[in-house]
Parts: C-alpha cells; structure tokens; sequence
C-alpha cells in the first residue's frame, strides 16, 4: 500500500478531529476522562480503516454537487451532507456489533444526526487544513 500525502492528511485529521471533538462532547455529556480516553483510543483503528475513503467520499460529493454552487452555503450544506451519510452507517455498524437492540440503534443514530450535521462543515475546513499543511513546500534553488 502506497501512503501519499492525502492519505496521511485525511488520517491525521480524522484522528486529531476524533480526538478532540469525540473528548469534548463525551466530557460534556458525562463520561469520566478515563472512559472518554478509552472511547478514543478504540477509535482510532476505525480511523484509520475509514479516514481516506471518507476525503475520497467527500471530494467526490462536493465535485457531484458543484451544479448547485459553490458559495459558502452550498459547500456547508455539502459538506454535512457528506459527514453525516458516510459517518451515521459506519456508526451503526459499529453500534450494531455491539449487540444493541434496533430501538437503541435508532435512537443513538437520531441523537448523531444534529451533531453530525453540525461537525461536517467545521471537519472539511480542518481536513483542507490538514491537507494544505502536508502538502510539500517547494524551496527555490539558490
């Protein structure tokens, strides 16, 4: 398997994002440290599984949904577009191989759907970011 660039941005991101967003709302939402530490570290071979595909996902869905513009609005809307139906099947998956009841599936996926909405605009600018900042910097000759 070839790493380029992309691939390790797009998985630094997912990580990085995972991490610090993941942290915060299961902090806020009651969860001890420890227990939001281990939520985390168990996330990242999801991570690291889904991460490329997703800036793949994405791109591909922005390039798709370029006809209704590419304003602010558009590439937002877009963009939790994107978040949300490529995150809410992962997150049943994994849900589900956990042995959760159909109710529960449903109601853990209603209560994603409005922070995934939420997080999508806010993690394709941090994604372009991280892939910005991986890109190679060319040093002029001397």
């Amino acid at each position: 398997m070839v790493l380029n660039r992309d691939m390790l941005a797009d998985t630094f991101a997912m990580i990085t994002f995972g991490i610090v967003v993941g942290m915060s709302v299961e902090l806020l939402a009651g969860l001890s440290f420890e227990q939001s530490l281990q939520s985390r570290l168990m996330s990242i071979p999801v991570n690291l599984l889904t991460a490329r595909a997703y800036g793949l996902y994405r791109d591909w869905l922005i390039g798709r949904g370029r006809f209704i513009g590419n304003g602010f609005i558009q590439i937002t809307l877009l963009d939790a577009l994107a978040f949300l139906s490529f995150q809410i099947p992962l997150y049943a998956s994994l849900l589900l191989s956990t042995g959760v009841s159909l109710e529960q599936l449903l109601v853990a996926c209603a209560g994603q759907v409005g922070a995934m909405l939420v997080m999508g605009r806010p993690y394709g600018i941090y994604m372009q970011f991280c892939r910005n900042w991986f890109k190679p910097v060319a040093i002029p000759a001397a």
